[in-house]
């Protein structure tokens, strides 16, 4: 079942773009069930520790734990993919993230904080899972596509992450009819949506992307076919290919996450601190997210369109003027605090969808699964020190110093963006 396609069985697909075109309708109805899991659950995950330890003291531990958990996934999940396919890999992640919500729902059933926390890391897999699918969309995609294909998962997670929240409120009555405290309730969604996900995945993602991509190159190789890259399933040539090609992917990422984290996370301390009630934080960080998710398409149009480092370039200069609006703007304007906000957020996404097509592009098949397993845990740990860093940043300094840093971190994606364009 998970073993390698041959030559003869890639051969019974005439058409490589059909079956690329079914494998990102199968990743699409998995992402929006994902997403709509991820959101439910991280929407009351802080306030289901308050309310079971009585103290705010450890309500930030959720996400801590959420991270956690999910930079170990990303490394099994991405084993697990290099060895036996995509498909496994994934299913096994979302299974996990499944039982992760039932473990929560026992915890707070027997009010049990210990289980609470353990069940919440076990959570974190689906939050990699989810961040993992997007390089399956790119796995058989023509390298003047990937950018398009991995945008095209990340906008299934968007529609997922918004009705996850809007059920937690119904999710929770529900709950409470079977006799489970109501914040546990989006967890008996997020389970149900992991394992969904999960199913459709096991079933309908065939053929595996990764397998397939890997069996059309041999025989494509073997047949010694000279157009071999624009059926998208070889490792194409590009000048910058190589460990300065993956170092690069990496660190627009991983810096992306950084800065987008941090000012993220203080932006409605910073609002509240200043008088602004929990709507008005809401819009702002509504507009962030939808910033963050809704441009994808758009992005990964101009990430094939004009290549990966000006995309880069242009997130290294959109997450600066985020940062220089932030620190700048009036504190009574909700209006510039959402504008810079908004910005935050589409330069982290110009930074996920060229940062991935630049690994797409640049780890051979023998070693892609692994080695995106490996970012995604860069990424994972940057966020986490963000999330940790700001806080105590702006208890000894102020949120516009925060802000300015995360500016000035930011710039340094365009000296390395220029020195690999150098090398070239």
């Amino acid at each position: 079942m998970t073993s390698a396609p041959t030559a003869d069985t890639t051969a019974r697909i005439s058409d490589p773009a059909q079956a690329q075109r079914r494998i990102l309708r199968v990743l699409f109805a998995s992402q929006v069930l994902s997403g709509a899991g991820l959101a439910a659950g991280v929407t009351v995950g802080a306030l289901l520790a308050q309310d079971m330890l009585g103290t705010t003291r450890l309500a930030g531990l959720p996400s801590a734990l959420f991270t956690t958990g999910s930079a170990l996934t990303a490394v099994v999940v991405g084993r697990i993919s290099q060895a036996r396919g995509r498909r496994p890999g994934l299913a096994a992640g979302y299974l996990t993230g499944a039982v992760g919500s039932a473990g929560v729902i026992a915890a707070a059933v027997l009010d049990n904080p210990v289980l609470l926390f353990i069940a919440l890391f076990v959570y974190g897999a689906g939050t990699a899972t989810n961040l993992q699918a997007r390089y399956a969309g790119a796995d058989l995609a023509a390298r003047g596509h990937r950018a398009r294909a991995v945008s095209t998962v990340l906008v299934a997670t968007t529609l997922g992450g918004v009705t996850g929240p809007n059920l937690a409120a119904p999710a929770g009555t529900f709950a409470e009819r079977l006799g489970i405290p109501g914040l546990a309730g989006p967890f008996v969604l997020s389970g149900a949506a992991y394992a969904l996900a999960a199913f459709v995945l096991a079933v309908w993602l065939r053929p595996d992307p990764l397998l397939l991509a890997r069996a059309v190159a041999r025989a494509e190789e073997a047949d010694a076919v000279p157009n071999a890259a624009d059926a998208g399933a070889v490792h194409a040539a590009d000048p910058g290919e190589g460990r300065g090609g993956v170092v690069l992917g990496a660190l627009v990422m991983v810096l992306t996450q950084l800065v987008m984290v941090s000012i993220m996370t203080m932006t409605p301390v910073h609002m509240h601190d200043h008088g602004h009630g929990t709507a008005a934080s809401g819009l702002v960080i509504a507009v962030h997210i939808g910033a963050m998710y809704l441009p994808s398409p758009l992005t990964g149009w101009l990430v094939d369109r004009y290549g990966r480092t000006k995309v880069a370039a242009a997130s290294g200069i959109t997450l600066p003027a985020a940062g220089v609006l932030a620190a700048t703007a009036p504190v009574g304007s909700v209006t510039l605090l959402a504008l810079a906000l908004g910005l935050l957020g589409l330069g982290w996404n110009f930074g996920l969808v060229c940062g991935t097509a630049i690994i797409a592009d640049t780890v051979p098949l023998a070693t892609r699964a692994r080695t995106q397993g490996t970012v995604d845990v860069s990424i994972a740990i940057a966020g986490a020190t963000g999330g940790m860093a700001s806080g105590i940043m702006v208890a000894a300094t102020s949120y516009p110093v925060l802000a300015l840093t995360g500016a000035a971190l930011s710039l340094a994606l365009l000296p390395a963006i220029a020195a690999t364009a150098y090398r070239r």
